[in-house]
Formats: structure tokens, sequence, C-alpha cells
């Protein structure tokens, strides 16, 4: 017979002029009345709440992965924009003669050690607390921590100015030629302002990604990228400034996308729902955040400083000049395929965080699973464009044939490499989007440092595998650390850190003192 919709007994045995419902429950079910449905359910619907589970999550599956896939392609056209930025600036040091370049590409080396790694790191911080309080609709939590996070950066920003005011002593105190240091002075004392829109840069990036806003993004980027090379073409030949106007062009250049993000931000009214005034508020609560932004800053600076530590062991091998330019070569290639699993990292990394925030555990193992799923594809598609351009790459940056025969040599390990850097990379992000960066700190530095290193120096320098061996001992710090983030992954507890994730985006000490004193004056 015909069923009782829940919903009509409801409401009307409670408008029935107050009086309770007494119908029985064989009188519903044995007996038409106004309270029934005529029209039975059709077996599609029936069959429809029944389906199988395992369609139920391949469905989920799919939508994950368009959702990772909508993110991460977007963040993959932004890496690829940013990575022509710096591009461009070497051709133009390439231009102003060898010293110009050799200077200026010491000046790069000496910021992304003393600098850019470390506002990107303490940058990363935010991305947890912002990608779960998305989740968890805690809107205003994404403002405060994005102001806290540019109040930390530009703190941190004075004590690395501190260095960069003084890198001329510290090259020449290492050893490096006069004319070479100043040079490098040079260039980096009209890079301080960067410093500025570092600290700007890389919150905003991490706040519109959090939720999801990665296009606009990419079109920002674009059009800075565009006005890059004029305003190159004019500090650096029509105002003649040098190498200064190459360092002065990518400060430019960096302040042109940070204005355009804070104008799309207030056009498009993003900034509605997240943010609030500046207040007292900014200074405090601070304690989550450094426990997520430090871990994070020496996870990231350990990745970083380890290709520069390469550069210099290349200098002790048997034939320094061409290990040396070859690794430059190979680093630049590392850096362009590293664009790919770094953006896949940060669509899972949201989706995850996303995920937890919500409550939903489960979704949040799934984006996971996809994201991983997705890495193993970027890492073979990695090791085939290795092997098949190792003949003809190096051709692209150089005429020898020494380092022509070098990067040859490499390039396919590099590409077993990609193998475990790019599922190793996914898996950051999973660890960033669960708020456990110290774990992913602790991972690296074993792996590279304590694995790693010691296996590149001993093959390199002892068993006579000389430059090949120092790539040698980054497959075992990649393949190690691929295969400890992955028991890191299997033994996940999800519904532990969607409960981690709640108190994580609890409120903080300023919105609770708001409450507090709320209840004091209703009270009174």
């Amino acid at each position: 017979m015909c069923q009782l919709l829940p919903s009509s007994t409801s409401n009307l045995s409670e408008s029935n002029e107050g009086q309770p419902n007494t119908i029985s429950k064989t009188q519903v079910l044995d007996e038409p009345n106004v309270f029934t449905t005529l029209i039975p359910k059709s077996p599609t619907c029936q069959e429809s709440q029944n389906q199988n589970p395992q369609n139920t999550h391949l469905c989920v599956a799919l939508n994950e992965a368009r959702c990772i896939a909508n993110i991460s392609f977007s963040m993959v056209l932004t890496g690829l924009l940013l990575y022509s930025r710096s591009m461009i600036s070497m051709l133009f040091l390439g231009h102003l003669g060898d010293l110009a370049l050799a200077g200026g590409s010491l000046a790069i080396g000496f910021a992304n050690i003393t600098g850019y790694s470390v506002l990107s790191g303490l940058a990363m911080g935010m991305e947890p607390i912002c990608g779960q309080a998305f989740g968890a609709k805690r809107f205003k939590l994404l403002g405060l921590t994005m102001q806290r996070t540019v109040l930390l950066l530009l703190l941190t920003s004075l004590f690395i100015s501190f260095f960069w005011l003084n890198m001329d002593r510290i090259l020449l105190f290492c050893g490096q030629e006069h004319d070479m240091a100043n040079e490098a002075q040079s260039y980096i004392l009209f890079s301080l302002p960067d410093l500025v829109a570092q600290s700007l840069l890389h919150p905003l990036r991490i706040y519109l990604r959090t939720q999801s806003i990665t296009l606009p993004l990419t079109c920002c980027a674009a059009i800075s990228i565009l006005l890059h090379v004029p305003i190159n073409y004019l500090l650096v030949f029509v105002l003649k400034l040098g190498i200064k106007g190459v360092a002065l062009s990518a400060v430019w250049t960096n302040f042109n996308l940070v204005g355009l993000l804070i104008i799309y931000i207030v056009v498009s009214c993003t900034h509605k729902k997240t943010w609030q005034p500046f207040s007292m508020g900014c200074f405090k609560g601070f304690k989550k955040l450094l426990n997520l932004a430090i871990p994070s800053c020496v996870s990231v600076c350990l990745e970083w400083w380890w290709y520069e530590i390469m550069i210099l062991l290349c200098g002790l091998l048997v034939n320094p000049h061409a290990s040396v330019a070859s690794m430059g070569v190979l680093i630049q290639t590392t850096a362009l395929i590293y664009i790919f699993p770094s953006s896949l990292s940060f669509g899972v990394s949201t989706r995850v965080g996303n995920e937890l925030g919500a409550g939903n555990p489960k979704r949040a193992k799934i984006a996971a699973v996809v994201g991983l799923c997705f890495s193993f594809v970027l890492g073979f598609s990695a090791l085939g464009f290795a092997v098949s351009v190792r003949k003809v790459w190096a051709f692209m940056f150089t005429k020898d044939e020494e380092i022509i025969a070098l990067t040859c040599m490499v390039l396919p390990i590099i590409g077993l490499c990609e193998l475990g850097n790019c599922p190793q990379t996914t898996v950051c992000g999973v660890l960033r989007g669960t708020a456990r960066p110290k774990l992913g700190a602790n991972i690296n530095l074993g792996c590279f440092y304590l694995v790693g290193m010691p296996v590149a120096v001993w093959l390199g320098f002892f068993a006579g595998f000389d430059f090949k061996g120092l790539w040698l001992g980054m497959l075992a710090a990649q393949g190690s650390c691929m295969l400890t983030m992955m028991f890191v992954l299997a033994h996940t507890n999800w519904d532990g850190q969607a409960q981690r994730a709640k108190e994580l985006t609890s409120c903080d000490p300023t919105q609770e003192e708001e409450n507090q004193l709320l209840q004091f004056m209703c009270h009174k």
C-alpha cells in the first residue's frame, strides 16, 4: 500500500488547532486518507536509494579528480609564467656580459638561500589554517590569518635585509672574486624592495588558492609577465641601469602582480566575507601560525638548500667547470619539471584542508588518494620526457661538448628521481592540508641529509662515479623520501585529523575575548 510522507504528517497534525495527532499506525497503513500518497514510488527511485556503494565512491573520486585538476591546472600555468619571468631576467643578464651574468646568478642564489626560501616556507604555515577554515566556513579566520602572515613576513624581511646589505663581505669571506661580489651586491641591493613584494605576494596567493580561486591568479600573472619584457628593456637599455635595472624590473613585476591581485579581490568582493579591519587582534594568536610556519619553513629550506650544496660539491670534482655548468642546466630543468608536481600538491593540500575543515574525513582521504594517483602519472611522464630529450636538451643552453655529455648522461637519472619526487611532493601537500608540516620537515631532513647526502658524497668522491654519483645520491634521497611519505599516508587517522582541524579552526584568543565581553554585557 501507499506510504505516509513523514513531513506531511507532522505538519498537518501540528496545525490541527494544536491538537495532538491521534491517528493510529494501523489506520495510516491500511486506510487511505488525506495524509497518504496516492501515487506509489517508482522502482527506479527505490533503486537509486540502494545504489552500489562502489558506483558512489567512483562518482566521488571522479568529482574530486575534477576539483583537484581545476586547481592544479591553473597553478601549473601560473608556475610556468613565473618560471618564464626568471628566464627573461637571466636572458637580459646574459646580454650585459659574462660578469653581469655571473654576478646576477650569484646574487639570485644567495637571495634564494637567505631570503626567498625563508619567506616562502613561512607563508606555507597559513595554508592549513586557511584551507581548513574555509571548509569549516570560518571565513573571518582566513583574513585574520593572512594579516598575521603578512606581519610575520615583513618582520622576517627586516632580518633578511641585514644579510643582503652585507652580502659582498660574506661572498669575499667565502672566497669569491672581488668583481663578481661587487656585481652581486649591486643586484641584491636593488632587490631589497622585493622582500616587501614577496611578503604580500605569498599570503595573497595562498589566500586565494585555499578558496579554490586560481584562474584570476593565472590571469594576473600573465598580465604582469607581459609587462616584464618592456620593463626590462626600459630599465636596462633605455635608462642604461645595467644589472641594477634587471633587479628593479623583477621587483616592479612582483609589485604589479600584487597590485593586480588586490584589485581583483576588491572588485570581485572576495574580501567581504573574509576581511576584517586591522586591529590589535592581528598581533595576538600568533602561536598557531608559528607552530605551522616554522616547520614549513624548515622543510622548504632543507629542500632548496640541497641544490645549492650540490653546486658547491661540483666545484670539488675532477672537472669543476663543466660539472658546475651542467649542474646549473640540470637544476633549471628540474625547476621546470617541479612546477607540475608542486601545482598538484597545492591542489591536493587545498582539497584535503577544505574537507577536513568541513568535517568530511572520508572525502579528505579520497582527495589524497586521487592526488597520489595523479602524481604517479606525472612521475612516469617526467621520466619519459627526461629520457626522450636527453640528447638534445643541453644544446639549448650550451655548445660545450663536456657539458652536453654530462647533461645527457644524468637526465635519465633525473627522470628516475621524478618517479619519487612527484609522489613525495604530493604527499607533502597532504601533510600541509592536515596541518602536519613538522612531520614533513623531519622526513626531508632524514631522507635528504642523512640518506641522500652521504650516498652522494660516497659515490661522487670515493666510489668513482664523480658527477653521476651526486645525482645518484639525489635518487636515493627521493626514493627514501617517497617510501617514508607513503608509509605516513597509509597510516593516517583521518577521523583524528578531522578532529585536529576542528581544534585548529576553533575560536582564537581575540574571538574568545569578544565572546566573553558579550556574555558579560548580557549578564549586566
